[in-house]
């Protein structure tokens, strides 16, 4: 068939839809054919007026489910009045609940929790409880759950009388007679499975689990490893409160991976747009003061090599040289690095393995660019600044010794700098990023100018 699919866009669609002439009834068997996060993406895009008029239309349990596929779900919940907003809430997933909560203000937060029914409302209560970065913060109570007593047809009959009120089924939880955790059941397994068979024998009783107060950053590689479509969460008692899904994994993934962004800048946190600008400030402002007095320092070392500046004026030309490449070296080492310390199980051995393949990695480097830097460098200061060729392949030579050092050391110093924050158990991701970069110009100030004064001073006399 040589006619091209047309790309899947129905957000046009649903707006036309939506604006028309069409009954209530017309219209609502018209969304029923679209997926809720279609109709989200056409919902912001309505006018106020438009949303009030579609609410009752759509009915609590889809509004809830559209909110799920909206950033700014709040903004929508407060078009709508208490009663009826509270039954929203109280259709949503718990974890998703607690995020648009989270959003509003105490006074209005704690009305709307009052107005939900006890299970809904113990379950929010249970999951604020939890600290941000604490796993039990992130699970929903959206699962299914039965007794290892039962036998198959019991089971089936459990399955489909929870699923109801939960729709997380393709995995299916199994407690013991105390209520402990026992194991689990895929789907399909149950679905397939004689009647005459022991429920004992589909129960996977090694499956993976969770603790409710678990650090995030310290189980989000066995999330991803384990690669299940969800994982329970259980508490001290072994009882499951809860359980992460794989979509909740995507987010804490993501969530994760952009708080590292922020950290190697030297925040505490990210940011967003609506963040006020004194919390802003206060995120980036106390790095920036510990920056400014390293970068006197390495100001200061500059100061001291005054005399080789002044003697070999062409030498300021290529400081930026050595400086960027020596921060972009131990940028890259420090990536590496904070990559593998994810892994809780490093030896020492392999911590001293890391450190020595990564200067390894920037003396082959070096090499390879300070050679380059010596040829090309030496033939420009010859051709363009008229200087004799002795002249200029002496100050290329320094440059392309300095840079070769330059990318050894930062190498280490962007290894060795998180391997000591992660052992005295600060954040290498918080510390790392700008204090290396601050270092690794001084480190390439000190090479550099150091070997100007050493090589082209004082062994063979130069100045010009």
């Amino acid at each position: 068939m040589d006619e091209k699919l047309k790309e899947q866009n129905y957000v046009e669609e649903l707006i036309e839809i939506i604006r028309s002439t069409k009954s209530n009834e017309e219209l609502r068997d018209k969304l029923s054919d679209y997926h809720e996060n279609d109709i989200a993406d056409a919902f912001v895009r309505l006018d106020e007026e438009e949303r009030k008029r579609l609410y009752p239309i759509l009915g609590a349990e889809q509004v809830a489910e559209i909110f799920t596929y909206i950033d700014d779900p709040d903004l929508y919940l407060n078009e709508l009045d208490l009663d009826k907003a509270a039954r929203v809430i109280s259709y949503m997933d718990s974890d998703d609940a607690v995020d648009v909560l989270d959003e509003l203000d105490d006074s209005k937060q704690a009305q709307l929790v009052e107005l939900l029914d006890e299970e809904s409302s113990h379950d929010i209560k249970m999951i604020q409880s939890y600290e941000d970065d604490e796993i039990g913060s992130k699970m929903t109570t959206n699962f299914i759950v039965i007794k290892n007593d039962l036998t198959i047809r019991q089971a089936m009959r459990e399955l489909i009388r929870q699923a109801g009120e939960n729709d997380n089924i393709l995995t299916v939880y199994v407690t013991d007679e105390a209520g402990k955790f026992y194991g689990a059941i895929d789907l399909k397994d149950l679905i397939i499975a004689r009647e005459n068979n022991a429920l004992e024998d589909i129960i996977s009783t090694s499956y993976p689990y969770l603790r409710d107060h678990e650090q995030i950053s310290e189980c989000i590689e066995r999330m991803k490893d384990y690669a299940e479509d969800s994982i329970p969460v259980l508490d001290e008692n072994d009882e499951i409160l809860g359980v992460i899904t794989s979509q909740d994994i995507v987010e804490v993934v993501d969530d994760e991976m952009g708080d590292d962004y922020a950290k190697l800048a030297g925040l505490t946190a990210e940011e967003d747009l609506k963040e006020p600008l004194k919390e802003s400030m206060k995120k980036r402002l106390p790095w920036l003061v510990i920056l400014l007095g390293l970068g006197m320092v390495v100001s200061s070392v500059v100061g001291l090599f005054e005399q080789v500046v002044t003697s070999l004026p062409i030498i300021m030309c290529f400081q930026s040289l050595i400086l960027d490449m020596a921060g972009n070296v131990g940028t890259q080492s420090l990536a590496v690095t904070i990559r593998v310390l994810m892994d809780e199980s490093l030896t020492g051995k392999q911590k001293l393995e890391l450190v020595w393949k990564e200067m390894r990695i920037g003396l082959c480097n070096g090499s390879i660019l300070g050679f380059f830097s010596f040829v090309l460098i030496g033939l420009y200061i010859f051709l363009f600044k008229g200087k004799t060729l002795m002249f200029s392949y002496a100050v290329s030579g320094c440059i392309g010794a300095s840079l070769l050092l330059a990318m050894l050391i930062s190498s280490a110093v962007g290894t060795c700098i998180p391997l000591f924050f992660k052992k005295i158990n600060i954040d290498p991701a918080v510390a790392s990023g700008p204090l290396i970069t601050t270092i690794n110009d001084l480190v390439a100030v000190v090479t550099y100018y150091g070997l100007s004064w050493v090589l082209l001073l004082e062994v063979l006399h130069m100045a010009g």
